[in-house]
């Protein structure tokens, strides 16, 4: 499966996000696993299972297992949950010379390095996505009025102003105040629409004032018929 996984609109995991936003808040755990902690979620008929890493992980919170709720019957989800974790310790016991103690093995639901490694993945994307949408905004913005425009992403603050002149070249300055990658501005530069990315220059002051200490700032020209498109996207 292709889809990042915070953009998949299913009821568990909005309930799972909801339910697990603040650590204070109590949760039930699945009494009939021992070997790990499991929390319960449950929402219209689906049932999961949560497992919360720790505190200062890159993600805490794990839907783990999910299925329907069937009162009374062995395919409940729950059920199955522990029945299955009890036929995984015996399989688990066959096979290695030191057993489980507990009554219960859930260790192969738990995420692995190849769950975080897609997290941490998704997440430059996710970044990235965000931060096209800000320089885009904050582009066309600027065109409509010739003023610098900011938004915060990532912890920096990223300005951009746009001015066009009667000569028809459109001005375009970018400015980040904050520690960031090379990387980062790099991205930034590219994602402007219609600007060359050989063409940006660095500057050390902008159209109203200089620099500031912690500002990094740089000039193109942005091609007309870009500018109009990206005014058109507003209206």
């Amino acid at each position: 499966m292709d889809e990042p996984l915070d953009e998949i609109p299913h009821p568990l995991l909005a309930k799972t996000r909801q339910q697990f936003a603040d650590s204070a808040t109590p949760h039930e755990r699945i009494a009939a696993i021992d070997d790990e902690v499991l929390f319960k979620v449950k929402i219209q008929r689906w049932r999961g299972a949560v497992w919360i890493d720790e505190p200062n992980a890159e993600v805490p919170v794990w839907l783990v297992a999910a299925g329907w709720r069937e009162d009374g019957a062995t395919t409940d989800f729950y059920a199955a949950l522990a029945a299955d974790a009890k036929t995984a310790r015996a399989r688990y016991n066959a096979t290695h010379h030191r057993p489980i103690t507990a009554g219960t093995y859930t260790a192969h639901l738990l995420p692995d390095d190849t769950d975080r490694a897609r997290y941490r993945a998704e997440s430059a994307a996710r970044f990235e996505r965000t931060l096209a949408a800000a320089v885009r905004d904050l582009a066309r913005t600027s065109l409509l009025d010739g003023r610098e425009h900011t938004a915060t992403v990532g912890g920096a603050v990223l300005g951009i102003q746009v001015r066009a002149n009667h000569g028809h070249e459109t001005y375009v300055a970018v400015r980040i105040i904050g520690s960031v990658p090379p990387a980062m501005a790099i991205v930034v530069l590219d994602l402007v629409p219609g600007c060359d990315l050989d063409g940006w220059f660095p500057e050390y002051s902008l159209p109203e004032r200089p620099l500031d200490p912690a500002e990094q700032a740089w000039s193109n020209l942005m091609d007309p018929g870009a500018a109009a498109k990206l005014l058109d996207e507003g209206s």
